[in-house]
């Protein structure tokens, strides 16, 4: 059965859900086990705004989700999230991604303090590479900041393409 809060529920039929790994404004991040594959995943589960509602909302989120989707799914680099998959599941859809082991930059910050000049320099080289990957195939973040970046050491992945 699954727990009151989402953990257990299966989603699409395949993915199982395991852990929520970040929830903000416009959803939540689950860790997830693809029952199918048999790999770890993070599934974005798409919240509808609160100030749109009925069929108007599922639409407006079901394509604001297919854009993120899109935009951060043709890209392929090592900086990037790499997306998986769209599905939907209780007439809403989810998006299939990477699970990256990493707290996000805002994360450290707050907890370690600020990062040195050099582990700075580090991260901004890779997010720089990671953006003129995106920017090459048309592809604009909009909105790159401490949150969206996973850190793990010296390695950074940009997420939330939405």
């Amino acid at each position: 059965m699954a727990g009151d809060d989402g953990r257990g529920r299966r989603i699409a039929g395949r993915y199982r859900l395991t852990s929520v790994v970040n929830a903000g404004g416009s959803g939540t991040v689950w860790a997830a086990a693809d029952e199918v594959l048999g790999r770890e995943v993070a599934i974005k589960e798409i919240k509808a705004s609160p100030y749109s509602t009925g069929s108007d909302s599922i639409t407006a989120v079901a394509e604001h989700t297919m854009r993120e989707a899109r935009a951060a799914g043709r890209v392929d680099h090592p900086g990037v999230v790499h997306v998986y998959d769209v599905v939907e599941h209780d007439g809403r859809p989810w998006i299939v991604m990477q699970l990256v082991k990493a707290p996000s930059l805002a994360e450290l910050i707050r907890r370690d303090g600020p990062r040195t000049p050099h582990q700075v320099a580090k991260l901004g080289l890779q997010l720089v590479g990671a953006l003129r990957a995106a920017h090459t195939l048309g592809v604009i973040h909009c909105d790159v900041k401490p949150s969206n970046v996973l850190a793990k050491g010296d390695e950074a992945v940009l997420t939330d393409f939405g």
